[in-house]
């Protein structure tokens, strides 16, 4: 069967979700992973929502979004029956591919280090570890 790539719309929620939670992803329905935050996200322009189909099953997600100075690539998820079949460096590549086009020339992902196959698939994508940095966090609630 043909896999696809296509951007999302908010009508594609429940199945990021459901996506998300099969492969393991924490998300934080009553904050930035609300309908009204994911609503807002998808209406700009440098963000965008991808999602993996499998004939009319989606299989993937990810999401690309530029913040003017860096582009960042977030939440690639595969549903597990799909993995170890380069379907996350598509969507790596599709991600990079919006984010080029919106003037991003930094590609940015945080990968915590634990996440052995997330780190494996980032370097085989051309992605290189930048050990050197902390990440600081300010949160104004933990729904955030």
């Amino acid at each position: 069967m043909d896999i696809k790539i296509l951007e999302l719309t908010i009508s594609d929620y429940d199945e990021i979700l459901r996506i998300w939670t099969i492969s393991g992803l924490p998300y934080k329905p009553k904050g930035r992973d609300s309908v009204a935050m994911m609503t807002k996200e998808m209406q700009n322009k440098n963000c965008c929502y991808f999602g993996m189909y499998e004939g009319d099953t989606m299989i993937g997600t990810a999401i690309a979004n530029y913040d003017g100075r860096r582009g960042w690539i977030n939440r690639v998820a595969i549903d597990p029956d799909y993995r170890a079949k380069g379907y996350a460096g598509k969507l790596i590549e599709r991600c990079s591919e919006f984010l080029e086009n919106v003037g991003a020339v930094v590609l940015c992902a945080l990968i915590e280090d634990i996440n052995y196959p997330s780190i494996s698939t980032f370097n085989k994508a051309g992605f290189q570890a930048e050990k050197k940095y902390l990440y600081f966090t300010k949160r104004q609630s933990d729904d955030a």
